[in-house]
């Protein structure tokens, strides 16, 4: 709950409502994504004081929601800034967490005239966009990087310090699940898309009672690159994402072929497996975007052999496919 208070200053709670968590879960399947943002400003929390930490947030709701609801009990200000809409350490990647935008919110909630003190904290995962030592000439404000879960906060504002543990980036196959849900309404366009195409084509090559077998070798690729991919990327060979969805595809590819749901033909099965190795590869490299792992860079970099390489295994997976229908 959001309410106002004097100097335009917002008051929330650290109670989640029904709404919240239906929204949430809406939000996991990419439904009103871009429309889940809290307004930029200054948030009370449990009735703070001038000597109250000041946490900043992005304006993603759920960033912010993920952070008032372990502030329990614990009087604070949140500054929440412009990030548009857009999580904590995508938005500090792409360049709007960062110090010029907290600046702008410094001066515009007029913080320094409501604590007392000059420190405020910075979810950890917003240190690549934020210059601590700039920002501290900027406002005279000392950024504070506290710890990488909010569910640590309590712990950290009661000792001021950050353990080992609460400074580990943890990507466990809960956090891969929990963001796959999206990379499969995601990639519902992809699918879609190739499932049309491959029935014109089979429609002119007049087997369209090849389309089900067809379908199922999309249908894998795409299983493969946004369920099997994510749950087992660490177990997966090779560094790089699209490498990864490569195998995950060929695995997929055994897992049909022996539980008799791939045609054993050799020109059959040899194109199957590069479609499905292709289109795996392809949505897992767009999984780089869920990811702590990786940086903009190196995703550039990636997609500049990997998508090529996919396009070309496609095709010519799919012309030994269609050769094999046709002998």
């Amino acid at each position: 709950m959001t309410s106002y208070s004097k100097n335009n200053i917002r008051k929330t709670d650290p109670e989640l409502s029904v709404k919240d968590r239906l929204n949430s879960v809406l939000v996991r399947l990419t439904i009103n994504r871009s429309n889940y943002i809290v307004q930029p400003g200054l948030y009370s929390i449990n009735d703070p004081d001038k000597d109250s930490p000041v946490l900043v947030s992005s304006n993603y709701r759920q960033s912010f929601n993920i952070l008032r609801k372990n502030l329990k009990g614990i009087p604070a200000w949140i500054l929440v800034i412009d990030t548009k809409g857009i999580n904590v350490w995508c938005s500090a990647g792409k360049g709007t967490f960062c110090d010029e935008e907290i600046k702008r919110s410094i001066k515009k909630t007029n913080l320094k005239k409501i604590v007392s003190h000059r420190k405020i904290i910075l979810p950890q995962l917003s240190a690549p966009g934020v210059s601590a030592y700039r920002l501290k000439k900027m406002t005279g404000f000392e950024a504070v990087y506290g710890p990488v879960r909010a569910e640590d906060i309590p712990e950290f504002l009661k000792t001021g310090e950050c353990d080992e543990e609460m400074r580990t980036v943890r990507f466990s196959l809960f956090d891969r699940l929990i963001v796959a849900p999206a990379e499969i309404v995601q990639g519902m366009k992809y699918l879609f898309t190739l499932l049309v195409i491959i029935f014109f084509i089979m429609l002119m090559m007049d087997r369209t009672e090849l389309f089900l077998n067809s379908s199922i070798n999309i249908i894998a690729g795409y299983l493969a690159g946004t369920v099997l991919g994510p749950a087992f990327l660490f177990y997966l060979p090779g560094r790089a994402f699209s490498v990864k969805g490569f195998f995950a595809g060929i695995y997929m590819s055994v897992l049909l072929f022996f539980t008799g749901l791939s045609d054993k033909s050799p020109g059959y099965s040899f194109g199957s497996v590069m479609i499905v190795a292709a289109i795996s590869s392809f949505l897992l490299l767009n999984f780089t975007g869920s990811s702590t792992y990786t940086s903009l860079s190196g995703v550039k970099k990636e997609m500049r052999y990997a998508i090529p390489f996919q396009i070309a295994l496609f095709l010519t997976g799919f012309a030994i496919f269609a050769i094999s229908l046709r002998s």
